[in-house]
This record gives structure tokens, sequence and C-alpha cells, in this order.
């Protein structure tokens, strides 16, 4: 079971740990959002900005996880006059970042350039060109060197989340079905049906003359298919729906899933039965129902694996959170930041 990261410039800017924390930190403070106050001119950042455990957390890492969280989208849901909540909530899970790094440091990583070669590579590959790659660099105030250095620390930790966190969180057999029996919402599959279909498509700029044309060519196909012709034969020979190329059959679809004229004619419908036509933004609509599954509950072994991993990473997120308290408890920390 892998908990690795993806792994982005913006992220990896504002250290290991602060992986979505520009949302954390909108979601904190919409919460009780201050009225807007007059913006003052932001004060020199004290370098380091903080120690944990003798090590320096510099300034010019924050100003580069402040660029970072300025351009994320969250950056524009916090309220005038936060700056420095922002310096100050960013420089906490930066402290975490580095608490958790001497956490796993001891713990020895396998093939660690490997790793960080591959990783650097997939982060590359998400650029068109080496040009677009070296601008996203400069434009986060990073050289190759420090982009190697942070996926590094990321390597480390997630190494040590691997070998020493997750081995030791047991999911018992007792504790999924516990969860699937007080649960039962949500492993309960809602009513389907299966449903075949023509269609003859209309343009959005279609004209009367277009729509009476379409008219009168799914009236003519709807009066083959109640007189007992081959409604796959018919929808492979007419019907502008992908689906054709399956004789029309949609597979099984829940409510939500189709536009509404559709789907409420559909769920109408019984097994067998051949609707009139059904106009939608789509164009004219003839409607087959194969079959309709009741409600039903989604079978324990079904879902048992899907439990068990969610079970378990809840855990492995426990356990991080409190080897980071254990950690702060002990650490020696001094933030120069005011």
């Amino acid at each position: 079971m892998m908990f690795n990261r993806r792994l982005t410039i913006a992220v990896l800017v504002a250290a290991v740990s602060m992986m979505g924390s520009a949302g954390a930190f909108a979601a904190e403070k919409k919460k009780a959002a201050p009225a807007p106050t007059a913006v003052e001119k932001p004060k020199p950042l004290p370098d380091p900005v903080a120690r944990v455990n003798g090590v320096a957390i510099p300034a010019a890492d924050l100003q580069k996880a402040l660029a970072a969280f300025s351009k994320s989208p969250s950056a524009a849901q916090v309220p005038p006059g936060q700056e420095k909540a922002v310096q100050q909530f960013l420089l906490n899970q930066m402290i975490g970042g580095e608490l958790m790094y001497q956490v796993a440091k001891n713990t020895p990583v396998k093939d660690q350039d490997k790793q960080i070669n591959d990783a650097l590579g997939r982060l590359k590959a998400r650029f068109k060109t080496e040009d677009e790659y070296k601008k996203g660099l400069q434009e986060q105030g990073l050289n190759e060197k420090d982009l190697r250095e942070l996926i590094q620390r990321n390597v480390v930790i997630e190494n040590h989340i691997e070998q020493v966190v997750v081995p030791k969180q047991v999911v018992t057999d007792a504790e999924v079905k516990e969860f699937y029996d007080k649960n039962p919402e949500t492993f309960t599959q809602p009513e389907q049906v299966r449903a075949s279909h023509i269609l003859i498509t209309l343009d959005a700029k279609a004209t009367d003359a277009d729509k009476k044309k379409a008219k009168e060519k799914i009236e003519g196909l709807l009066k083959q298919a109640k007189a007992g012709a081959d409604f796959a034969k018919l929808a492979q020979e007419n019907s502008g729906c992908p689906s054709s190329k399956q004789g029309g059959d949609l597979g099984y679809f829940g409510k939500g899933q189709m536009v509404k004229p559709f789907e409420e004619t559909a769920f109408s419908m019984k097994p067998g039965e051949v609707s009139g036509v059904v106009e939608t933004q789509f164009g004219y609509h003839i409607i087959k129902l194969i079959e309709k599954k009741a409600p039903s509950k989604i079978p324990f072994n079904d879902v048992k694996a899907k439990i068990t991993d969610s079970l378990k990473r809840k855990k492995v997120s426990e356990a991080i959170n409190s080897i980071m308290e254990d950690a702060k408890k002990k650490a020696k920390i001094e933030v120069y930041l005011k």
C-alpha cells in the first residue's frame, strides 16, 4: 500500500507538510472571517524565521512558500488584512515539515537517488518543454538543486511512513465488518435501469425545417420499433449516438446520470417497453427499457477491500498526527516571526 503524494513545484516550494495547506488556511479563516482592515506595509522577515531543534528555517524559504500560496486559488479566499496570519500559518506548516523530516531521516532509504530522479522526471513531464520547466522553477525562485533537495526530503518522509508507520497500522476483519454494518447508506446501490435508445440529433442552430425533418424521421423509426422491428438494428443504422455501435445499449445508469426528460421516461417504463418520442437538448430519442434493478445493498465481500484500505489510511493519518504531536512536545522550537 503506497501513500505517495504527487509532487508539484508549488507544493514543493511550500515544503512537504504544506500539501493542501493553502486550502486548509482558507477554510479556517472562512469560519470566522474578520472585517477587512487596512493592509499595513509588510515588515522585513527576520532571518531565520524559526529554528527547530537548532535547524534554521530561512526567511527565503518562507518567502517562497508565500509566493506559492499567492498563486493558489485559495489565496483569493483570504480576507484583506490577513497577511500576517498567512505568514504564521505557513510557517507552522514548515515547522511541522521540518519536525517530520527530523523524525524520518534516520530510517534508511533504499534506492534514494533513483526515487529522487523518478520524482523529478514525473515533475518535468508535466511541462511541455525544458524552457517551460525552467521558467516554472524561476517563477518560484528555485533552481534544480533546490528542487532535488525538496524532493529528497519528501522521499525520506514517505519512506519513513511506508517502512515504519504503515506496517504498525492493522485493520481487523471485525473493524471492517463493523464499519460496513454501521454505514448501510454508504453501501446501498440505488435503483438502476438498463436502456437502449435511438437518437436523431439536432444541432443547436437547427432551423424549423431541420426539426421537422428530424421529427418525421424519429416518428417513422418509432412506428417500426412498435411494429416489432429489431431495435438494435434500427439503432445501429440510424442513431446519432456513439452507443449505436452497441445497438443503442447505454448499459446501467442511476438517477442523475442522464438529462431529466430522458431519465424520467426511462425510470417510468417497464422492461421490454418502448417509449414514445422523447425530446432533449441532444435531439429526439426513442427509448427501450431492457432491465430495471431495485435498490440493493452492495455485498460485503464486494467492498471489503475498499473499506480496509480506507480504514488503514485513516489509521496512518492518525498515527502521523500522533507522531507530530509527540515530536512537538520534545522539540525545542524557536519562532522569531512576530
